[in-house]
């Protein structure tokens, strides 16, 4: 089944934002020199238009994208594969860690007692491939 027909009219974000959500988990690979590297993650947030994403600034993950701001997420949600890839927006954003510590209190307390930050992101100039296993079935641009 196409994804766009569905009977509540979607905007292209929110379609990228459903998978990720039946998906459940999802890979975001970075550039660790010039060899990939994939980790899993879970988290995303649909704010105003854009998906964020949070990982701590403390990880290797975060100096990755500090370092190379190409990645690309891919997620399976049973139907539909998902690859959607860009450039990561690594702006300060308090609000949204905020709210992503609301979602995930068991995060936030672990990120406080340790004193850690999250960082958030969301890919601009990104490009998001709704596929089957064969095919790209519906292909969108986001530029913010």
């Amino acid at each position: 089944m196409n994804i766009s027909n569905r009977s509540v009219k979607m905007s292209n974000i929110e379609k990228v934002d459903e998978i990720l959500s039946k998906a459940e988990v999802f890979y975001l690979a970075t550039v660790y020199g010039e060899k990939p590297k994939v980790r899993p993650l879970g988290f995303h947030l649909l704010i105003d238009g854009k998906i964020y994403f949070g990982v701590g600034t403390f990880k290797e993950v975060y100096k990755q994208i500090e370092s190379n701001q190409n990645v690309e997420i891919a997620a399976w949600d049973g139907e539909h594969f998902l690859r959607y890839y860009g450039v990561a927006d690594l702006t300060k954003n308090d609000a949204i860690v905020e709210k992503a510590f609301e979602l995930m209190p068991e995060i936030a307390e672990m990120y406080e007692a340790n004193g850690w930050e999250m960082g958030v992101f969301y890919l601009n100039d990104a490009t998001a491939e709704i596929r089957n296993m064969m095919n790209v079935e519906e292909t969108y641009e986001f530029k913010y």
